[in-house]
């Protein structure tokens, strides 16, 4: 066959694959339904996190020490702890005393919502019936609930020597399987562990039962990172991560969004315009005589600005802090309607903190605990976290920033503060200028005593 021959077919052979192409695709028209998508993607909630946002710090969304799920589950690195989780099932079927069976009927039942919550599932976890995936929600699942109860209560039948389950490894092992839980790719369903409880405690048929595991689950996980606060119940969470954002959340009323507009988000770098209002970093706010404040609450929502007085929610930042709020950031990006509140208050953090000085000023307000022990290092920990942050046009803190803006835009709150950023932040120059000062009272005083006499003697 010539050379020739061989083009023609090739030809009738792409040709007849595009015409097969289009059919498929016309043919494809007919099943798009928006209500059949919309269930769709409502059933999702935990997400690999795009390259696109790991760019700029790809170890704080991998975990280090151990997996919850199928995404990362035989990473090198994470294999040893797959030893820690076969004991710790162990541990809790003898202590429930219930046979294996009886916990994965409950959780086969649920197999197609716990499938679904996973974004991406690759297929070798939906072959063979699901039983590999299954067998990773029990193993996952009961090590999870083993180690917030022993953490949260030091319950337990290990021995005192046990390297995860014990005082040594509360201290060493268990505050990095905490940062590991918040990760986003790191996530199991809340309702493995609710399936797990509900057989441990004979409640899988009891509704009022059921929704009360649902909030001790919930309260658990919240103890587990914030062990001395008070947590009130509410219903179960999606996972860890969500919990731990909402509790972050909690305790105030979601402030009422005026009704504007809506405009694409703009793409903003860490000192991004908002419409050209630029909130001024905290040393520049407290010299237009802004008086920075302690919130009421621990709440990030809890920020307000009111006769000249910003109010913040005190901030632990410690080794995690970048991490957790990296990993909330994710889940607002790609969780429809998770709102944009953690995104919204570490934008504003990242506006009012340009240096050290701002971090010192923070600390010294009792407004930002710095665990880390470098002014600097917290500055750059906020500075780098809102690197291509995109801020939804009805921000809640929108109206917060355009107050601030406005107030220290009046006539006198400007020469306030020009004067003390030029004569008084160096100590030198307001030692010259104190000095300048002594010497003109000097001068008058001289001056009176001088004529003094002369008014007298007439």
């Amino acid at each position: 066959m010539s050379s020739r021959s061989i083009t023609f077919a090739d030809d009738a052979e792409s040709r007849s694959a595009s015409r097969d192409w289009i059919v498929d695709v016309q043919n494809s028209t007919k099943q798009v339904n928006p209500s059949v998508e919309f269930e769709h993607w409502t059933t999702k909630s935990i997400y690999m996190v795009p390259p696109c946002i790991k760019r700029h710090n790809k170890a704080a969304y991998n975990p280090s020490i151990v997996s919850f799920g199928p995404y990362h589950y035989g990473d090198e690195q994470l294999v040893p702890m797959e030893e820690h989780k076969q004991r710790a099932l162990l541990h809790f079927l003898k202590r429930a005393n219930k046979p294996l069976e009886n916990f994965l009927g409950p959780l086969r039942d649920a197999l197609p919502t716990l499938t679904a919550a996973y974004d991406g599932l690759h297929q070798m976890w939906r072959d063979y019936g699901c039983e590999r995936f299954l067998k990773l929600m029990v193993m996952d699942g009961s090590f999870m609930l083993e180690i917030l109860r022993f953490a949260t209560t030091n319950a337990g039948d290990y021995a005192p020597n046990d390297p995860v389950f014990s005082d040594h490894g509360m201290l060493y092992i268990v505050p990095y399987i905490k940062r590991d839980m918040l990760m986003m790719e790191n996530q199991i369903p809340l309702l493995v562990l609710q399936k797990l409880v509900a057989v441990e405690t004979q409640d899988h048929d009891n509704d009022h039962l059921l929704q009360k595991n649902d909030k001790d689950i919930n309260r658990l996980v919240q103890s587990f990172f914030s062990p001395h606060e008070y947590h009130p119940k509410t219903d179960l969470g999606l996972h860890a991560l969500d919990v731990r954002r909402k509790s972050m959340l909690k305790s105030q009323k979601k402030k009422k969004k005026k009704k504007k507009k809506k405009a694409p988000g703009a793409m903003l770098g860490s000192h991004g315009n908002r419409d050209t209002v630029i909130v001024r970093s905290a040393t520049e706010l407290h010299e237009a005589g802004v008086k920075l404040r302690k919130s009421r609450t621990d709440s990030l929502r809890d920020i307000s600005f009111k006769h000249g007085v910003l109010d913040l929610p005190t901030i632990m930042v410690d080794d995690a802090t970048e991490s957790m709020f990296l990993n909330m950031m994710a889940f607002e990006r790609l969780h429809v309607g998770a709102s944009n509140e953690v995104t919204s208050y570490v934008f504003f953090m990242d506006s009012i903190i340009d240096s050290p000085t701002d971090v010192s000023l923070l600390h010294w307000k009792k407004i930002i605990h710095n665990a880390l022990g470098s002014d600097k290092a917290v500055a750059k920990l906020f500075n780098s976290l809102s690197k291509d942050v995109t801020l939804d046009p009805d921000d809640v803190l929108d109206d917060i920033h355009r107050r601030v803006y406005k107030y220290c835009g009046k006539r006198w709150n400007k020469w306030r503060a020009n004067l003390l950023h030029t004569y008084f932040r160096n100590p030198w120059t307001f030692m010259s200028i104190a000095a300048a000062i002594f010497l003109l009272g000097l001068t008058v005083l001289q001056t009176v005593y001088t004529l003094l006499p002369y008014y007298t003697q007439n």
